[in-house]
């Protein structure tokens, strides 16, 4: 997790195909969880996220040898973490597993505030000896723990402060509180393609970060959820709590790339040398939940003139999770 070395590759024969055919509205098959992510482990991949309609009781957790059938875990009632193990009664939303010193962790939201659990398996079930939610003194969600090649812990996260706006701090060692003196905004929707309904509370979140030969990138999704312009694009740094340079090129995913309403908020992991992004979609063109689950391959394209590696995503590639 300290340092994620990626394969280049080149997506743009594959960017110019044309879009994704629309999913019959009746496919029961597909997977439906938001601000989903997916975690790679002893080659079983662990997939959670937000369960709408049922945000109250915690995570769901399906599990993948191949990414193409999944099946809803055996353990606790096919729960990673349910409600009453750990903090939160209500809103339980866009979770992160990560293995740090042989312990598996969950970091997630509840309550609109941000929470981390622990668990000896990244099936769950994730438990908290003292139900506590980290403290804040705004209402907080969309956290994402970056651990630097220097041991350094850093929680990115978004606060509801005159729009969702992504911040990082440094944390303790025990990922029991954040270093208050550390806090830095990173990220606010400033841009047209960040706010196409111009509403006076602009959206940024869903952060994720992956460092590249000494470059932080920060990926977000921007407009509310909503919003069939739901995108996800980056930004770069050569410090972890910025400053932040967005990509000239923003969005990478949006509708027009792949052919789906309400493209954004995921994550990213790796399967040996290949590269994904797992992420939701609205149902369809007139609702935007349930939310679908997706996935495309991703991968670095070499430096352009400002001498850092730019990121692509392979639109051929886009499929939905299916059980």
């Amino acid at each position: 997790m300290l340092l994620i070395t990626i394969v280049c590759f080149c997506f743009f024969q594959s960017l110019c195909q044309t879009l994704v055919k629309p999913v019959a509205q009746n496919d029961t098959s597909i997977i439906h969880l938001a601000d989903p992510t997916i975690f790679y482990h002893k080659k079983v991949y662990y997939l959670y996220g937000t369960v709408e309609g049922n945000t109250g009781n915690g995570f769901l957790v399906y599990e993948s040898d191949d990414l193409k059938k999944w099946k809803l875990s055996g353990k606790n009632e096919g729960y990673a973490l349910k409600k009453g193990d750990a903090f939160g009664t209500a809103g339980f939303w866009a979770p992160q597993v990560f293995l740090y010193n042989n312990k598996f962790y969950m970091a997630y939201t509840a309550n609109e505030n941000i929470a981390i659990a622990e668990s000896n398996s990244p099936a769950g079930p994730f438990t908290q000896i003292a139900k506590e939610q980290l403290k804040a003194p705004v209402k907080q969600i969309d956290p994402f723990i970056f651990i630097d090649d220097d041991g350094k812990k850093y929680l990115y996260h978004v606060r509801l402060t005159n729009g969702n706006r992504i911040f990082v701090a440094q944390m303790t060692d025990d990922f029991s509180a954040i270093k208050e003196e550390t806090l830095r905004e990173c990220i606010t929707a400033e841009e047209p393609w960040e706010n196409t309904a111009k509403g006076s509370w602009p959206v940024a979140e869903g952060p994720t970060v992956l460092k590249r030969s000494g470059i932080y990138y920060l990926f977000y999704s921007a407009n509310d959820f909503r919003n069939p312009d739901y995108a996800v694009g980056y930004a770069t740094s050569i410090n972890p709590s910025g400053p932040w340079t967005k990509h000239a090129d923003n969005p990478i995913l949006n509708k027009q790339l792949v052919g789906q309403n309400g493209t954004g908020h995921g994550d990213f992991f790796m399967n040996k040398e290949q590269f994904f992004y797992v992420f939701h979609t609205h149902n369809n063109n007139t609702k935007a939940g349930p939310r679908k689950t997706a996935l495309v391959k991703a991968g670095f394209l070499k430096k352009n003139k400002s001498n850092i590696d730019e990121l692509a995503v392979d639109k051929k590639s886009f499929y939905f999770l299916r059980k």
